[in-house]
């Protein structure tokens, strides 16, 4: 498996509901490769979110990374962002849990 975390700041005017529901209508893309998506908002920061994307390989998520349509989602998710997010790509060494994947 392959994915990325990314670190971003919604901006602070934004309302916190209107940005999950459209975070949430990416749910029905379809993404060859693309396993799951999971946005974390920090305790600490109400504006400060961690994004964890998970692909099948590291060649799925390149494939999307590099698809228009995947630009389009980027720029609907940076609309809500007070500055470019901080991305940290690469290969998912361990999955534990009940629920992993």
């Amino acid at each position: 498996m392959y994915g990325t975390i990314a670190r971003f700041r919604v901006k602070k005017d934004v309302n916190k509901d209107h940005f999950k529901k459209r975070m949430d209508e990416f749910d029905s893309s379809q993404i060859p490769g693309w396993i799951a998506d999971y946005i974390f908002q920090t305790n600490a920061d109400s504006n400060e979110y961690f994004l964890v994307a998970i692909f099948t390989d590291k060649e799925s998520y390149q494939a999307n990374a590099n698809s228009p349509s995947q630009h389009e989602r980027y720029l609907i998710f940076r609309s809500f962002l007070e500055e470019d997010p901080e991305w940290n790509d690469g290969t998912i060494v361990s999955a534990t849990g009940p629920g992993k994947i």
